[in-house]
């Protein structure tokens, strides 16, 4: 009997319905289900798969992905994961490894997918629904007004530089950053162009149009997305 094969299946940014038909049928046929789990015990991709397929006959894999600054926890994090989902690969099933949003743009997957591949094992991505489509389909507005338009895709918090650069900017999972970003939105004129979506499509999602009529009070949440409109015609 060879190996399993490992999927990376994206679940979208939080609405269940955004979930693929293809992710659907993944999800159907593997018998075990991987997903991150918070040091609360929270499983966020696992729930809102569960909203969408029926996983009650799957068997549960937790993955602890830490979000440590700490290189080192990183690390025994990752290799504890990769443990984890080598001894069912090597028993010859195949492991359904939910993401949230897409699994090809910042995501834990991508290096699991990289260190498994590299061993000899077969994986493959299943993709999905980004929060900055989401998020800007939330707002009602498109992402770019053309196709002359770039757009540049941020984790968090990137300076002057970038935002005085041409084109759209989406900065991702902006929690903990966002007071800074702020900042440099304010300073670089570009509050009146952009826009923040948090928890886009979960309980307790909020949408603010225009950053420089109102922001968000207390403690960002760290699935915070902001976009950032290129020069206005």
């Amino acid at each position: 009997m060879g190996n399993g094969i490992l999927y990376g299946v994206s679940v979208g940014p939080g609405d269940p319905e955004l979930l693929t038909l293809k992710a659907a049928r993944v999800l159907a046929r593997c018998a075990v289900v991987a997903a991150p789990q918070t040091p609360a015990g929270g499983m966020l991709a696992l729930d809102i798969a569960r909203q969408a397929v029926d996983l009650s006959a799957k068997r549960i894999l937790p993955l602890r992905f830490a979000m440590s600054r700490d290189a080192q926890t990183r690390e025994a994090a990752h290799r504890a994961a990769i443990q984890a989902l080598r001894a069912e690969l090597d028993a010859g099933g195949d492991v359904a490894l939910l993401n949230l949003g897409d699994v090809t743009v910042y995501s834990s997957f991508g290096r699991i997918q990289g260190d498994l591949a590299a061993a000899g094992y077969r994986v493959e991505m299943i993709p999905g629904v980004t929060s900055f489509c989401a998020a800007a389909a939330r707002l009602g507005r498109p992402l770019t007004g053309g196709m002359e338009e770039p757009l540049c895709i941020v984790p968090g918090r990137a300076g002057l530089d970038l935002l005085r650069a041409p084109g759209a900017k989406a900065f991702l999972k902006s929690g903990r950053d966002l007071p800074r970003l702020l900042e440099d939105l304010a300073q670089a004129g570009l509050l009146s162009r952009s826009a923040l979506v948090a928890r886009c499509g979960l309980p307790g999602e909020e949408v603010y149009p225009d950053l420089s009529l109102a922001q968000p009070q207390g403690d960002p949440d760290y699935f915070t997305t902001v976009l950032v409109k290129g020069e206005e015609e």
